[in-house]
């Protein structure tokens, strides 16, 4: 394959597709690291992994879509658990999905005088991620 586009990114929350209201993700993994260097370690550090964490912030141009749009779908969601679906070549046979459970930790909406409202969702990854290529 190659190089992949964007446009086509998948997301869902909570079983809701906010994908059509998302117009950017920034989805982080990453592993704690342990220093496990002793004086016999000939100078160098060595280290072990740990636990596995991550984040991923999502954010779009605001909708007010009554039932549907990013604030009724999102805020409700906050300080709660839920899944969350990544597939970040989109939808289709062979094509990679994440799904994990997340932390919604925080919804923030920016309104400037001279452009769109736009909104900012920030999440906690909690517990393992399933990668799986869509069936």
């Amino acid at each position: 394959m190659g190089q992949v586009h964007g446009k086509d990114v998948y997301l869902s929350l909570d079983g809701d597709d906010i994908s059509e209201y998302a117009n950017g993700v920034e989805y982080g993994r990453s592993a704690d690291s342990h220093d496990v260097t002793t004086f016999g370690s000939g100078g160098a550090h060595k280290f072990h992994g740990g636990l596995k964490n991550g984040t991923a912030t999502i954010n779009g141009i605001y909708d007010n879509t009554a039932l549907t749009g990013p604030r009724a779908a999102i805020t409700p969601l906050l300080g709660t658990v839920v899944t969350m679906v990544y597939r970040p070549e989109g939808t289709g046979t062979g094509k990679p999905q994440d799904t994990v459970d997340v932390l919604v930790s925080a919804f923030n909406e920016s309104a400037p005088v001279a452009d769109m409202i736009t909104w900012v969702c920030e999440i906690q990854l909690s517990g393992t991620v399933a990668t799986i290529a869509q069936a």
